[in-house]
Protein backbone atom coordinates (compact mmCIF):
# COMPACT_ATOMS: atom_id res chain seq x y z
CA UNK A 1 0.00 0.00 0.00
CA UNK A 2 1.23 3.24 -0.60
CA UNK A 3 2.00 5.64 1.58
CA UNK A 4 -0.50 8.49 2.66
CA UNK A 5 1.14 12.21 1.96
CA UNK A 6 1.86 12.56 5.83
CA UNK A 7 3.64 9.13 5.91
CA UNK A 8 5.78 10.03 3.30
CA UNK A 9 6.62 13.46 3.80
CA UNK A 10 7.65 11.62 7.31
CA UNK A 11 9.84 9.33 5.12
CA UNK A 12 11.19 12.27 3.22
CA UNK A 13 11.81 14.18 6.46
CA UNK A 14 14.10 11.15 7.76
CA UNK A 15 15.72 10.33 4.90
CA UNK A 16 16.87 14.25 4.79
CA UNK A 17 17.76 13.76 8.58
CA UNK A 18 19.85 10.82 8.11
CA UNK A 19 22.44 12.12 5.45
CA UNK A 20 22.53 15.50 7.02
CA UNK A 21 23.72 14.40 10.84
CA UNK A 22 26.09 11.88 9.09
CA UNK A 23 28.02 15.05 7.36
CA UNK A 24 28.18 16.97 10.40
CA UNK A 25 31.02 16.31 13.15
CA UNK A 26 29.30 18.57 15.36
CA UNK A 27 26.04 16.78 14.68
CA UNK A 28 27.38 13.42 15.71
CA UNK A 29 29.78 14.83 18.50
CA UNK A 30 25.70 15.84 19.95
CA UNK A 31 24.54 12.60 19.46
CA UNK A 32 27.74 10.79 21.46
CA UNK A 33 26.93 13.59 24.22
CA UNK A 34 22.98 12.59 24.43
CA UNK A 35 23.09 8.95 23.34
CA UNK A 36 26.39 7.91 23.74
CA UNK A 37 26.76 6.90 19.98
CA UNK A 38 26.98 8.31 16.88
CA UNK A 39 25.67 6.86 13.93
CA UNK A 40 23.39 9.53 12.93
CA UNK A 41 20.53 8.51 15.07
CA UNK A 42 16.96 9.43 15.29
CA UNK A 43 15.37 7.53 18.50
CA UNK A 44 16.11 8.36 22.02
CA UNK A 45 18.05 5.36 23.00
CA UNK A 46 20.87 5.70 24.99
CA UNK A 47 23.90 3.27 25.24
CA UNK A 48 22.96 2.01 28.89
CA UNK A 49 19.35 1.48 27.42
CA UNK A 50 20.61 -0.72 24.38
CA UNK A 51 22.64 -2.73 26.92
CA UNK A 52 19.71 -3.51 29.06
CA UNK A 53 17.42 -4.51 26.10
CA UNK A 54 20.15 -7.04 24.80
CA UNK A 55 20.27 -8.77 27.91
CA UNK A 56 16.33 -8.75 27.71
CA UNK A 57 16.60 -10.27 24.43
CA UNK A 58 19.25 -12.75 25.36
CA UNK A 59 21.33 -11.93 22.30
CA UNK A 60 24.37 -13.49 21.72
CA UNK A 61 25.96 -15.69 18.91
CA UNK A 62 23.68 -17.18 16.62
CA UNK A 63 20.69 -15.53 18.07
CA UNK A 64 18.30 -13.97 15.06
CA UNK A 65 17.61 -10.75 15.54
CA UNK A 66 15.41 -7.98 14.00
CA UNK A 67 15.68 -4.40 14.04
CA UNK A 68 12.28 -2.47 12.62
CA UNK A 69 12.84 1.04 11.70
CA UNK A 70 16.64 0.91 12.00
CA UNK A 71 17.47 4.07 10.77
CA UNK A 72 20.63 4.57 10.48
CA UNK A 73 21.34 1.20 12.55
CA UNK A 74 21.54 2.67 16.00
CA UNK A 75 20.95 0.61 17.87
CA UNK A 76 20.94 -2.84 15.76
CA UNK A 77 24.39 -2.25 14.85
CA UNK A 78 25.77 -1.74 18.14
CA UNK A 79 23.94 -4.98 19.76
CA UNK A 80 25.24 -7.11 16.91
CA UNK A 81 28.53 -5.86 17.25
CA UNK A 82 28.65 -6.03 21.35
CA UNK A 83 26.55 -9.78 21.53
CA UNK A 84 27.47 -11.21 18.33
CA UNK A 85 24.14 -11.82 16.86
CA UNK A 86 23.10 -11.87 13.53
CA UNK A 87 21.09 -9.28 12.34
CA UNK A 88 18.53 -7.73 10.19
CA UNK A 89 17.59 -4.17 9.61
CA UNK A 90 14.64 -2.82 7.93
CA UNK A 91 12.86 0.73 6.89
CA UNK A 92 11.70 2.84 4.65
CA UNK A 93 13.74 5.48 4.25
CA UNK A 94 16.56 4.56 1.82
CA UNK A 95 18.84 6.84 3.10
CA UNK A 96 18.65 5.42 6.22
CA UNK A 97 19.66 2.25 5.01
CA UNK A 98 22.67 3.46 3.26
CA UNK A 99 24.15 4.58 6.46
CA UNK A 100 23.49 1.83 8.27
CA UNK A 101 25.01 -0.30 5.39
CA UNK A 102 28.58 1.75 5.54
CA UNK A 103 28.31 1.65 9.23
CA UNK A 104 28.23 -2.62 8.99
CA UNK A 105 30.43 -2.51 6.75
CA UNK A 106 33.40 -0.46 8.63
CA UNK A 107 32.38 -2.30 11.80
CA UNK A 108 33.04 -6.03 10.21
CA UNK A 109 29.47 -7.15 10.32
CA UNK A 110 28.76 -7.46 6.67
CA UNK A 111 28.59 -11.43 7.35
CA UNK A 112 25.46 -11.14 10.06
CA UNK A 113 23.85 -8.37 8.87
CA UNK A 114 21.04 -7.83 6.38
CA UNK A 115 19.38 -4.96 5.28
CA UNK A 116 15.80 -4.29 3.31
CA UNK A 117 13.46 -1.95 2.81
CA UNK A 118 10.16 -2.92 4.07
CA UNK A 119 6.78 -1.59 6.05
CA UNK A 120 7.14 -2.75 9.23
CA UNK A 121 3.11 -3.49 8.79
CA UNK A 122 3.76 -6.42 6.50
CA UNK A 123 7.38 -7.82 6.92
CA UNK A 124 8.51 -9.74 3.76
CA UNK A 125 10.12 -12.70 6.19
CA UNK A 126 9.08 -16.21 6.73
CA UNK A 127 6.92 -17.03 9.70
CA UNK A 128 8.85 -18.27 12.99
CA UNK A 129 12.18 -16.36 11.64
CA UNK A 130 13.49 -14.39 14.22
CA UNK A 131 14.54 -15.07 18.23
CA UNK A 132 14.64 -11.55 18.99
CA UNK A 133 12.40 -8.45 17.45
CA UNK A 134 13.37 -4.97 18.86
CA UNK A 135 12.31 -1.36 17.94
CA UNK A 136 13.38 2.33 19.15
CA UNK A 137 10.52 4.95 19.13
CA UNK A 138 8.81 3.51 16.07
CA UNK A 139 5.27 2.84 16.70
CA UNK A 140 4.60 6.45 17.33
CA UNK A 141 5.75 7.68 13.82
CA UNK A 142 3.45 4.76 12.15
CA UNK A 143 -0.10 4.80 11.56
CA UNK A 144 -0.63 0.89 11.74
CA UNK A 145 0.62 0.47 15.22
CA UNK A 146 -1.67 -2.37 15.35
CA UNK A 147 -0.62 -4.19 12.36
CA UNK A 148 3.09 -3.63 13.04
CA UNK A 149 2.71 -5.92 16.25
CA UNK A 150 0.37 -8.66 14.21
CA UNK A 151 3.57 -8.71 11.96
CA UNK A 152 5.95 -8.81 14.57
CA UNK A 153 4.05 -11.51 15.80
CA UNK A 154 3.82 -13.70 12.83
CA UNK A 155 7.56 -13.67 12.04
CA UNK A 156 8.88 -14.35 16.07
CA UNK A 157 9.41 -17.86 17.06
CA UNK A 158 7.01 -19.11 20.05
CA UNK A 159 10.50 -18.75 22.19
CA UNK A 160 11.45 -15.59 20.77
CA UNK A 161 10.98 -12.22 22.63
CA UNK A 162 10.88 -8.51 21.83
CA UNK A 163 11.58 -5.14 23.50
CA UNK A 164 10.99 -1.98 22.44
CA UNK A 165 10.47 1.77 23.15
CA UNK A 166 7.56 4.07 22.67
CA UNK A 167 6.84 7.89 23.07
CA UNK A 168 2.97 8.07 24.27
CA UNK A 169 0.34 10.61 25.69
CA UNK A 170 -0.07 10.23 29.67
CA UNK A 171 -3.17 8.64 29.75
CA UNK A 172 -6.37 10.46 31.77
CA UNK A 173 -5.62 13.82 29.96
CA UNK A 174 -7.87 16.85 29.93
CA UNK A 175 -9.01 18.16 26.44
CA UNK A 176 -6.54 20.78 26.50
CA UNK A 177 -3.82 18.62 28.03
CA UNK A 178 -4.46 16.19 24.73
CA UNK A 179 -4.20 18.50 22.23
CA UNK A 180 -0.67 19.94 24.10
CA UNK A 181 0.31 16.69 24.17
CA UNK A 182 -0.14 15.29 20.60
CA UNK A 183 0.98 18.79 18.95
CA UNK A 184 4.53 17.81 20.62
CA UNK A 185 4.62 14.05 20.23
CA UNK A 186 5.69 12.27 17.05
CA UNK A 187 3.70 12.62 13.94
CA UNK A 188 1.30 9.43 14.95
CA UNK A 189 1.69 9.54 18.72
CA UNK A 190 -2.25 9.35 18.60
CA UNK A 191 -3.74 5.69 19.15
CA UNK A 192 -6.99 3.52 19.26
CA UNK A 193 -6.39 2.08 22.13
CA UNK A 194 -3.69 1.52 24.83
CA UNK A 195 -0.40 0.10 24.14
CA UNK A 196 -0.77 -3.25 26.51
CA UNK A 197 -4.20 -4.10 24.72
CA UNK A 198 -2.69 -3.68 21.53
CA UNK A 199 -0.51 -6.23 22.36
CA UNK A 200 -2.77 -8.46 23.85
CA UNK A 201 -4.63 -8.35 20.66
CA UNK A 202 -1.46 -9.03 18.47
CA UNK A 203 -0.94 -11.84 20.30
CA UNK A 204 2.04 -10.83 22.52
CA UNK A 205 1.77 -11.06 26.50
CA UNK A 206 4.03 -8.30 28.51
CA UNK A 207 6.61 -9.62 31.04
CA UNK A 208 8.40 -5.90 31.64
CA UNK A 209 6.93 -2.42 31.29
CA UNK A 210 9.64 0.50 32.53
CA UNK A 211 8.80 3.74 32.54
CA UNK A 212 11.57 5.69 30.78
CA UNK A 213 10.09 9.35 30.88
CA UNK A 214 12.36 10.84 33.27
CA UNK A 215 15.95 9.80 31.37
CA UNK A 216 13.78 10.48 28.12
CA UNK A 217 13.31 14.30 29.54
CA UNK A 218 17.47 14.44 30.30
CA UNK A 219 17.71 13.28 27.25
CA UNK A 220 15.87 15.79 25.83
CA UNK A 221 16.64 18.92 27.43
CA UNK A 222 20.08 17.95 26.65
CA UNK A 223 19.75 17.47 23.27
CA UNK A 224 18.26 20.77 23.11
CA UNK A 225 20.64 22.76 24.48
CA UNK A 226 23.42 21.54 22.67
CA UNK A 227 21.52 22.17 19.58
CA UNK A 228 21.38 26.00 20.61
CA UNK A 229 24.62 26.49 21.33
CA UNK A 230 25.82 24.88 18.19
CA UNK A 231 23.01 27.17 16.37
CA UNK A 232 25.25 28.28 13.53
CA UNK A 233 26.35 25.04 12.68
CA UNK A 234 22.64 23.81 12.64
CA UNK A 235 22.32 26.56 10.20
CA UNK A 236 25.01 25.17 7.97
CA UNK A 237 23.63 21.64 8.32
CA UNK A 238 19.91 22.08 8.53
CA UNK A 239 20.03 25.88 6.49
CA UNK A 240 18.52 28.51 8.33
CA UNK A 241 14.49 27.51 7.82
CA UNK A 242 15.13 24.11 8.78
CA UNK A 243 16.84 24.71 11.59
CA UNK A 244 14.32 27.46 12.58
CA UNK A 245 11.73 24.25 12.63
CA UNK A 246 13.71 21.82 14.50
CA UNK A 247 13.86 23.94 17.25
CA UNK A 248 10.54 25.39 17.17
CA UNK A 249 9.32 21.38 17.25
CA UNK A 250 12.11 21.00 20.20
CA UNK A 251 9.86 23.53 21.73
CA UNK A 252 6.59 21.91 21.03
CA UNK A 253 7.72 19.08 22.82
CA UNK A 254 9.72 20.27 25.57
CA UNK A 255 6.59 21.78 26.94
CA UNK A 256 4.47 18.47 27.55
CA UNK A 257 7.48 16.35 28.75
CA UNK A 258 8.33 19.06 31.45
CA UNK A 259 4.22 18.92 32.42
CA UNK A 260 3.90 15.28 32.50
CA UNK A 261 1.98 14.96 29.39
CA UNK A 262 4.20 12.71 27.61
CA UNK A 263 6.10 9.71 28.45
CA UNK A 264 7.92 7.31 27.42
CA UNK A 265 8.24 3.85 28.02
CA UNK A 266 9.77 0.27 27.70
CA UNK A 267 8.07 -2.86 26.57
CA UNK A 268 9.89 -5.81 26.97
CA UNK A 269 6.74 -8.88 25.62
CA UNK A 270 6.84 -12.46 24.72
CA UNK A 271 4.48 -14.69 22.57
CA UNK A 272 1.30 -15.24 23.83
CA UNK A 273 -2.36 -13.56 24.43
CA UNK A 274 -4.53 -14.07 21.69
CA UNK A 275 -4.11 -15.30 18.44
CA UNK A 276 -4.40 -13.18 15.80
Amino acid sequence: MAPTPDEQALIDRFSTTYRRLTSSQTMLDIERAVCGCDYGCTSWTRRDEADTASGLLGLGPGVELLDIGSGSGWPGLYLAKESRCNIALTDLPLEGLAVAKRRAEKDGLGDRCTITQADAADLPFNSATFDAIFHSDVLCCLVEQQAVLESCRRVVRDTGRMVFSVILIAPGLGEADYAVAADGGPTFIETDMPYPEMLERAGWTITGHTDLTADYFESFLKMFKLEQTNEDEMIRVHGPEGAKTIIGRRKATLIPIERGLLRRELFNVVPGGEDV
